[in-house]
């Protein structure tokens, strides 16, 4: 089954120097972009994390620091990707927990002012856990009927993964092949932020969902103790959390001054 879009989906994986979002660096990107009349295009990218990769990683998807070495920087490609992908909603496999959120951050630190309004997201992995629980690769073995080979590299999983949701539609008479439906699908919770510091509550508002203000609604903590939002810039949480607690203040101000 083709996807019935409204808007080109570009379907990405990166393979990275590790899995902290606040702090690991992409060292190759594959973006697969879908438009609604069914064309496509592809651009995959190795990318130098300017530091060393460890050798745990490379392990994991063969990516050494001597194959990055003379490969441009994510900052000197950041506004090609962004470019590419500007226009369009974003898919991918546990994209949702990882894959954009530490893409935002690469965007961010790269000086690209990048957020999700006016784009949704769709995480095939969630639709395989609700539907299979299974890993990519069985994922694509159980919906496509092939192997996945050169699995952990970015294209071939980029690929895969846009196969599947294909698969997907066609074996479950319940999935609805539109975007905005299969991403509220696949979010495992109302975040404000992608790293869920920040979420909704049952009234639409922002609470934090950590530490000593847990469950509290976000403006009436920056109300009573103004010097929370200045720990939190200053501490070592995502750019992207600290640019959501930044447009929630300002909102508030220009609501006070409205």
């Amino acid at each position: 089954m083709e996807l019935k879009l409204h808007k080109p989906i570009c379907f990405f994986d990166l393979e990275t120097t590790g899995t902290d979002i606040s702090r690991d660096k992409i060292v190759e990107i594959s973006v697969l972009k879908v438009y609604p009349n069914g064309n496509r295009e592809s651009r995959t990218w190795l990318v130098n994390p300017e530091r060393p990769i460890p050798p745990q990683t490379t392990v994991f998807h063969g990516i050494t620091d001597e194959k990055v070495a003379n490969e441009p920087t994510f900052k000197e490609l950041s506004h090609t990707i962004y470019n590419m992908i500007k226009d369009s909603d974003l898919g991918g496999y546990n994209s949702d927990r990882f894959d954009i959120p530490l893409l935002a951050e690469e965007l961010l630190r790269a000086g690209v002012d990048f957020d999700m309004k006016n784009r949704v997201s769709v995480d095939v992995q969630t639709i395989f856990h609700k539907k299979e629980e299974r890993t990519l690769s069985a994922a694509y073995k159980f919906y496509c009927g092939k192997t996945l080979e050169n699995a952990h590299t970015a294209e071939a999983d980029t690929l895969a993964t846009y196969e599947i949701l294909k698969s997907q539609l066609d074996r479950y008479d319940d999935l609805e092949n539109d975007m905005k439906v299969l991403s509220e699908y696949t979010t495992r919770k109302k975040v404000v932020d992608f790293a869920g510091f920040i979420a909704l509550d049952a009234d639409g508002e922002e609470i934090f969902t950590f530490g000593k203000h847990k469950g509290a609604k976000v403006a009436t903590v920056l109300d009573q103790e103004p010097g929370y939002f200045g720990w939190i810039q200053n501490a070592d949480f995502p750019l992207y959390t600290k640019k959501v607690l930044t447009a929630i203040k300002l909102r508030k101000l220009n609501n006070k001054l409205a």
